[in-house]
């Protein structure tokens, strides 16, 4: 059965991974959720709308969002990588303008409700907000981007009641993964480096997304919170 109230929760980047498994965790949790994204567009589900959006497109960001008064908590899930090819100065551009732009111009579409309600933003980083990736320059620059978005946007978000922090979760079993998770020496040396000695999954995301976006964390923000097996610990 579809979500038939309006939405209280928006996940962006939800048609699969990280972004797909937030999703139906706030929806299992009870709460409407509307999940966009790019690509195939999955059936609504309990409590759960899926809609496509591209975050590049800044009309399309505003006239999606900015309708939603009901909206309590933004998720930003929406990103992407390309590796070696995002060396050629055309590619960096076009994965910086999803991963870092698409988040902030959510995040501004979406203010003025989070303002009414009380609301909280959840960014998602990663362990490349904290140290390079050679192969992934502008992933890498995205993220920390993302770091340094969220503790900005806390500050300038606060006097209007708004909560912005972020995730950064370790390696993750997800599609953008999967060649590092298929390549045998590389996937070992991340399991040596992870103290719980496992891949993520996306589920395990749910919970500290949860606590984040709720009134267990009312005094939390502009903080990037590691979900990561203890991967920066070492």
């Amino acid at each position: 059965m579809a979500a038939t109230h309006p939405p209280e929760i928006l996940v962006t980047g939800a048609t699969s991974g990280i972004g797909q498994a937030l999703a139906r965790g706030f929806a299992e949790a009870g709460h409407a959720v509307l999940a966009v994204g790019m690509g195939d567009i999955p059936e609504a589900e309990t409590n759960l709308t899926y809609a496509a959006l591209d975050v590049r497109d800044g009309a399309a960001v505003s006239a999606l969002v900015a309708p939603l008064g009901g909206l309590h908590v933004v998720v930003n899930a929406a990103g992407v990588i390309r590796r070696e090819a995002e060396h050629d100065p055309e590619v960096f551009a076009q994965v910086v303008d999803i991963n870092l732009n698409g988040t902030m111009r959510v995040c501004a579409a979406a203010r003025a409700a989070l303002a009414a309600n009380g609301g909280a933003i959840i960014n998602i980083a990663s362990m490349l907000s904290y140290f390079g990736g050679g192969l992934v320059p502008a992933y890498s620059a995205s993220k920390g981007g993302i770091a340094q978005l969220t503790r900005s946007l806390a500050i300038a978000y606060a006097p209007q009641g708004i909560r912005v922090n972020a995730l950064a979760p370790g390696w993750i079993a997800t599609p953008l993964t999967q060649g590092l998770r298929d390549d045998p020496a590389r996937s070992g040396t991340i399991l040596e480096r992870t103290p719980m000695a496992r891949w993520g999954t996306p589920d395990d995301l749910i919970g500290p997304a949860l606590f984040l976006a709720g009134p267990g964390a009312g005094f939390v923000t502009g903080t990037i919170l590691n979900v990561d097996g203890g991967y920066a610990a070492m």
